[in-house]
């Protein structure tokens, strides 16, 4: 009788025990649930399922940023062979100054830094709400993302195929997949990417979910580094626009469209001055932001991001061409440009001196945005473009947002062709008389808007 009672007794412990020991877990799942580490904070007023928790030491986070920051601007500094200002942050300092954005303009910027290593990519993210989230893509090795993007590259080249689709999306789920629910959850609409080698020329706004592309979801922008970016804010009621360029050249193709673009942007869109054609040099653009201080420079001639030194990558002026390295003489940070375009230029897809170059532009102009493109198009769609963007650009103070807006003008059909008119626009452009009938379709593909960026500071 004695053994039953002390076997009663040990079987009522062992499942009190054991009903003692799942309560106390699910009061810890419940207590972790609500109170998350500061480091992984999500915001709890999203009706979209959280994302799984993942510890991240704050500490740690920072100093793998700060210490791939530094490296970066050394490598931008011995490419330019120059010091840049920069202002280190850690961590949360760059999740407040993102918030403090967010208060400004009513957008909701991120950064992701994206890291291709020999055996997987590393992703990192900071939001204004204080995620910090770090991914491995063990199948986004340095290899795999070159031929990948490699592939990407030479098929969008092909404005009459759709064979750039695959290498799009499974970039995409590289690169933006494993941060998706990050984003979703605090609804970011902007995305500052800084990027390593082989990443610097990707065309991130032709990525695809398989639904849409990217600029269908975020305003887009490519910075050097965090801490070489100027995140400044001034908003202006208006701007006054330096519209420059040329359309003969003694030993360059001509760009026909050019006149066009410039009588467009000013003074049917802007007000401002021009400078074409003999007229555009060095000196006269140099003297003319000195005197009048304009806010935006718009260059249109041909511009080369070049393998090799700073020296070999230049813009075209009437009298010289101004090489990269020399980009300074012009004193775009007497008074600071606000945005800096350069609408025909091309850069050497895939070479890491010519990234450095197109990565490096708004640094080294002194400016706090460029606005520059990895390919030449089209004089047309170049037009196209020109003109829906600085459209959109009386509607918003945030460039990339002007941007993302004429680039879905152009896939979304908005914007087309009859003839040598633009139709859907607000104001009437026509084309140069001397078109070509090649030039004259649509420009829904992504060949005509993917190659256009922000680089530097996207508000």
């Amino acid at each position: 009788m004695f053994n039953k009672i002390l076997s009663s007794v040990d079987r009522i412990w062992r499942d009190y025990s054991y009903f003692l020991l799942c309560g106390l877990l699910a009061i810890a799942i419940i207590v972790t649930d609500i109170h998350p580490l500061r480091s992984q904070r999500f915001a709890s007023s999203q009706p979209d399922p959280k994302p799984k928790a993942e510890l991240v030491d704050l500490e740690k986070f920072s100093d793998m940023v700060a210490k791939l920051e530094a490296k970066w601007e050394a490598d931008y500094e011995g490419y330019f062979d120059r010091d840049f200002d920069h202002s280190s942050r850690s961590a949360k300092q760059i999740a407040r100054r993102l918030s403090e954005v967010k208060e400004q303009t009513n957008i909701n910027p991120a950064v992701i830094w994206a890291v291709p290593q020999d055996d997987f990519l590393q992703l990192m993210l900071v939001t204004p709400n204080n995620q910090f989230v770090v991914k491995k893509i063990p199948g986004a090795n340095r290899d795999r993302l070159s031929q990948r993007i490699s592939e990407l590259e030479t098929a969008i080249a092909d404005p009459t195929s759709l064979k750039y689709l695959p290498p799009a999306r499974l970039i995409y789920n590289w690169l933006f997949k494993p941060l998706d629910p990050y984003l979703k959850t605090e609804q970011i609409d902007t995305v500052l990417l800084c990027t390593g080698p082989t990443l610097r020329s990707l065309p991130f706004s032709v990525l695809h979910d398989g639904e849409q592309f990217v600029i269908e979801k975020y305003n887009i922008a490519r910075i050097p580094a965090f801490s070489l970016t100027d995140t400044s804010y001034e908003p202006k009621s208006s701007h006054k626009v330096l519209a420059t360029g040329a359309s003969e050249f003694e030993d360059l193709p001509p760009l026909p469209g050019v006149e066009v673009e410039l009588n467009t942007i000013v003074p049917k869109l802007w007000s401002g001055k021009k400078i074409f054609n003999q007229d555009f040099t060095v000196q006269n653009l140099k003297q003319a932001h000195q005197s009048e201080g304009f806010d935006i420079i718009h260059v249109a001639s041909h511009s080369e991001f070049l393998p090799g030194t700073p020296e070999n990558s230049y813009i075209q002026f009437s009298d010289r061409k101004l090489g990269l390295d020399r980009l300074t003489q012009l004193q775009l940070d007497l008074p600071q440009v606000d945005l800096l375009v350069l609408s025909s230029c091309e850069t050497a897809l895939g070479n890491e001196d010519a990234e450095f170059g197109f990565a490096g532009l708004a640094m080294q102009a002194g400016v706090k945005s460029a606005l520059a493109s990895l390919w030449r198009i089209s004089d047309a769609g170049t037009v196209v473009l020109m003109s829906e963007f600085y459209q959109q650009l009386k509607l918003t103070s945030i460039k990339s947002e002007a941007l993302r807006k004429a680039q879905l003008n152009m896939l979304q059909r908005k914007v087309y062709l009859e003839g040598n008119e633009v139709r859907g626009s607000k104001i009437k452009v026509n084309l140069a008389p001397n078109t070509s009938e090649a030039e004259l379709q649509n420009f829904d593909h992504p060949f005509y808007w993917a190659g256009f960026t922000i680089i530097g500071n996207p508000w």
